[in-house]
């Protein structure tokens, strides 16, 4: 196990009717003038942003609206969010949606207080220091990012979407969770979703890292949890209990604790980036397609932990690592076409990719050699990427 500093300062209020706390956790947070930022209208039309708005008041907080959050988050909100900010003597924002809106609000909160171009922190050009607090009313249980650091916003301009990693500027101070918000997310969303907090597991499992029995525990036993959870929530929406597990499930996927003194990988990640950037898939989709893909190459390059990963997981019980390998990936293929989401890029609507411009822009972006687990260069990726198709 590798040296390591874990800090997880976010307040998490979890359970039934907890959007009302929003003005109180508000006023906890020091902020007397916010600006809520949300999507292009599910929350609002559903009546959670009066709620928000409603607590707010009570609290004596004053409030401003920024809708239109897309589902890959563009740079051309950010700008225009931290505009308001500036101009209005804003002192903290108040993300009410999903991964979307909370990385918005992140990248508006950090680009309020920066004097020069934000993107300089998502180019690696500057570090962010300072950031205006957040909180958050979270309605989608997937990019955890209620509980980390991170951000993941497009450039519209070079069309690269980019991750940012912070260990504590951008984290959120609180965040509401509450699972009857998530009654009526379409299954397609649900599902994507559990993909896409399963990624930010594995992303994690899969590490040269040696002896880090703690933290393999922890993945896969959420790993688990959400295997059985999961198809509970797609067969009965309204499943309060079950709804509950997979919402908290998806904040201790990427809260970071699941990473503790262990070297990360990401290259699925960091390759689905590119496809929904280029493509405009749902992320949580493209990730259901990537990672098989990316787990396949491996059980023939480097197949111990993906042997483990398929006995401790799915209960593969065959002696050869390669075989036990390769039964996990189909068990995983399986399962995310019982929730239905698509394998392939056919299957994401894509008949011909351009594997050539996915390979080009993801090593423009990330490097030469990319990987914790087993690094890869150009060659091996659009290798990867043809496993797909």
């Amino acid at each position: 196990m590798d040296n390591f500093t874990y800090y997880a300062p976010t307040r998490y209020i979890f359970g039934r009717d907890t959007v009302g706390k929003a003005g109180e956790m508000t006023h906890w947070m020091d902020s007397k003038k916010v600006l809520i930022v949300t999507g292009q209208g599910s929350a609002i039309r559903s009546g959670l942003v009066a709620r928000v708005e409603a607590s707010l008041d009570q609290a004596n907080i004053q409030h401003l609206l920024l809708k239109g959050v897309k589902p890959n988050p563009e740079d051309t909100l950010v700008y225009e969010g931290a505009e308001i900010c500036r101009r209005e003597g804003v002192d903290g924002l108040v993300a009410v949606g999903g991964g979307s809106a909370i990385d918005t609000a992140k990248a508006i909160a950090a680009a309020t207080l920066y004097e020069g171009d934000f993107w300089d922190f998502f180019a690696g050009k500057a570090v962010v220091e300072k950031a205006l607090p957040l909180g958050v009313v979270l309605t989608i249980p997937a990019a955890g990012s209620e509980g980390s650091g991170n951000s993941v916003i497009t450039n519209t301009k070079t069309n690269q979407k980019v991750s940012l990693r912070t260990d504590s500027a951008l984290r959120p101070r609180w965040s509401i969770l509450d699972p009857t918000l998530t009654f009526t997310l379409p299954p397609y969303q649900t599902a994507s979703g559990i993909a896409d907090m399963m990624a930010h597991i594995m992303e994690r499992y899969f590490s040269p890292t040696e002896d880090v029995e703690v933290t393999d525990r922890l993945a896969e036993g959420l790993l688990m949890a959400i295997i059985e959870e999961g198809p509970k929530v797609m067969t009965k929406p309204d499943d309060y209990q079950a709804r509950a597990n997979i919402m908290w499930a998806a904040t201790q996927a990427h809260n970071g604790l699941c990473g503790c003194g262990r070297r990360e990988d990401w290259v699925s990640h960091f390759m689905e980036h590119e496809i929904s950037a280029l493509y405009g898939v749902t992320h949580g989709a493209g990730l259901a397609v990537v990672f098989p893909a990316w787990l396949s190459f491996m059980a023939h390059h480097k197949v111990g932990k993906v042997a483990q990963w398929a006995r401790r997981v799915w209960g593969c019980t065959s002696h050869d690592d390669l075989t036990a390998a390769l039964e996990g990936i189909d068990a995983l293929k399986a399962f995310f076409g019982r929730i239905g989401l698509p394998v392939t890029f056919a299957g994401l609507g894509i008949e011909d990719p351009d594997i050539d411009a996915l390979t080009r822009n993801l090593h423009v972006t990330k490097g030469a050699t990319i990987g914790g687990y087993l690094p890869l260069t150009a060659t091996e990726t659009a290798a990867i990427y043809r496993l797909m198709l």
